[in-house]
């Protein structure tokens, strides 16, 4: 594959011993060490997900190949292709497809990966934006559209969001309020109450109110949710949802279970809608990421993003698995 690529470049990499023991670390790599595909792509711009870090701290297994270069999304440049819809100088992202988990991911100066699995950069975003949107503004925008074919629309009532601090949940915080939604954003973090508001929360539900075990039915408070927590949390807001409401669930922050009945389904005719960002075809993709250049407020973006280099990844990875991250991260990969 033709490439004007420097032969080598640093990457963040993950590893362990016989025993199993995580490590991390920067590392010195050349292009001849990447993985197969027909795209190769200087990396400008990642950013860091809860699946990244659980990825590098080792908190769940994330990583199914070893080494890996950990990384779930970048924005980047097309130095050589093979694939028939790039070319060199075109300008792509990725999000999921297994990169960061059994494919090298982002964290690293080049990627080369299958052409399938990028998009071209939507015009009207930056690199940097693109990441600041990233997997988890992206997962918000394929909930938020779920909701939508579900009927859910302003007039049938509230919506509520957990997690709501968090990157998916901050997004959307933005992207439903923009929509004319009266949003509840349900988070721990009290300190974080101001922020939410300024995302567009009209209402603030302590995440204590929805984290005992959950009723079969409960008080009907909203008419949909985006749910990032999973758990009872999950259970309480499918208990609370209004007749021929929706829940669009993406997350499992609080846990994989889901403890509840079937009461809220044929009771009230409640939907759960679950969310998977990893492997979508390339056209809802692609609809996703123009719904965010129309539909996300730029400033409010900026507002919740931060901005990092390769070496303070993995103590950002620690912060996000303790909740203790707010709104989203942008990784400067050059």
């Amino acid at each position: 594959m033709p490439s004007q690529a420097a032969d080598t470049f640093k990457a963040l990499v993950v590893d362990r011993d016989a025993d199993k023991r995580q490590s991390v670390g920067v590392r010195e790599l050349r292009v001849a060490d990447l993985m197969e595909g027909d795209v190769l792509v200087r990396v400008s711009h990642s950013t860091v997900n809860y699946k990244d870090g659980l990825a590098i701290t080792g908190k769940l297994p994330v990583v199914r190949r070893w080494p890996m270069i950990p990384g779930i999304d970048f924005a980047g440049e097309v130095l050589g292709s093979e694939h028939r819809d790039f070319s060199p100088g075109d300008h792509v992202i990725l999000n999921g497809w297994g990169v960061g988990e059994v494919h090298y991911g982002a964290y690293a100066g080049m990627a080369r990966v299958k052409g399938d699995w990028l998009i071209k950069r939507p015009e009207g975003l930056s690199p940097a934006e693109t990441m600041a949107i990233g997997t988890a503004g992206y997962t918000s925008m394929l909930c938020v559209m779920a909701l939508e074919r579900h009927g859910i629309a302003p007039e049938r009532g509230a919506v509520v969001v957990t997690g709501a601090a968090g990157g998916v949940g901050s997004v959307a915080v933005a992207l439903l309020a923009r929509l004319g939604f009266h949003v509840v954003a349900s988070t721990g973090r009290a300190e974080e109450h101001d922020y939410l508001k300024g995302l567009g929360a009209s209402e603030i539900v302590d995440r204590g109110e929805l984290s005992g075990p959950a009723k079969m039915l409960d008080k009907e408070r909203w008419a949909g949710g985006v749910d990032t927590v999973g758990s009872h949390i999950l259970a309480n807001l499918l208990a609370m949802t209004k007749a021929g409401g929706a829940v669009a669930a993406c997350g499992n922050a609080a846990g994989m279970d889901l403890p509840t009945s079937v009461a809220p389904f044929i009771l009230r005719g409640v939907s759960l809608l679950g969310i998977d960002s990893v492997t979508l075809p390339k056209a809802l993709r692609e609809e996703a990421w123009q719904r965010l250049v129309r539909d996300l407020d730029r400033q409010k973006l900026a507002a919740m993003t931060t901005t990092i280099g390769l070496d303070d990844v993995p103590e950002a990875a620690r912060n996000i698995v303790d909740g203790k991250v707010r709104g989203r991260i942008v990784v400067e990969v050059a």
